[in-house]
């Protein structure tokens, strides 16, 4: 069933020159909008023409704070981010940053998670042995946010089947989904495979690391 999104309104445009720790340099349009369903403040980095594609590329990406800011090997996020970056403003597209830390559950609530996967639990067994979901994002906002920049088409630069699902039945017309790359590190091997056995993530990887403790 195909849910309606509201109709999120642009509020800001500001251009912003943004440098990475490798030397990859690129200036992003950054928007802030008013109306989104959930209240909270995504912002969508419009980077490259995304008009110069029928189907521009797009990434959601969940705001990390351990892994975009500090730095983290425990997940693949800001290897991520930054793939993401240079692949968007190559081909014209945008990508939207969502405050989802932790897959929507929160800094502490993800860090509590750490505490658990350290004791033996994966990240998803470790959510829900502090009573929160496996995965607590929802998309409407996304939704909204590639409506009032004029996107209802587009090519999702993601790994995980659930974030084409759900902007499918909010309307949008997902061409295709393209695969990010995969980075590995020692630390996050289990992380990654435990999103391809719980969440079908379309990543492949070698034989599972034995925790041992």
């Amino acid at each position: 069933m195909t849910t309606s999104t509201a109709a999120a309104t642009v509020r800001t445009r500001v251009r912003i020159p943004l440098s990475f720790a490798d030397g990859y340099q690129v200036t992003a349009e950054v928007v802030t909008f008013n109306g989104l369903a959930d209240g909270a403040e995504h912002v969508a980095l419009v980077l490259g023409d995304p008009a110069t594609a029928a189907a521009p590329l797009v990434r959601l990406h969940s705001e990390c704070l351990t892994g975009d800011v500090f730095g983290s090997a425990r997940c693949d996020c800001g290897p991520q981010l930054r793939e993401a970056v240079e692949r968007i403003a190559t081909t014209g597209g945008v990508l939207l940053y969502l405050r989802q830390e932790g897959r929507g559950i929160g800094l502490y609530n993800k860090l509590d998670a750490y505490a658990l996967q350290d004791a033996g639990l994966d990240t998803y067994e470790a959510n829900l042995a502090l009573g929160l979901p496996e995965d607590a994002r929802d998309y409407t906002a996304a939704a909204e946010m590639l409506t009032a920049l004029g996107i209802t088409e587009l090519n999702l630069l993601t790994n995980n089947p659930d974030k084409a699902r759900q902007l499918r039945d909010l309307g949008l017309a997902v061409t295709r989904t393209v695969p990010t790359g995969v980075h590995t590190t020692p630390s996050n091997l289990r992380y990654l495979h435990a999103k391809v056995q719980h969440t079908r993530h379309t990543i492949t990887l070698g034989p599972a690391p034995v925790l041992v403790g």
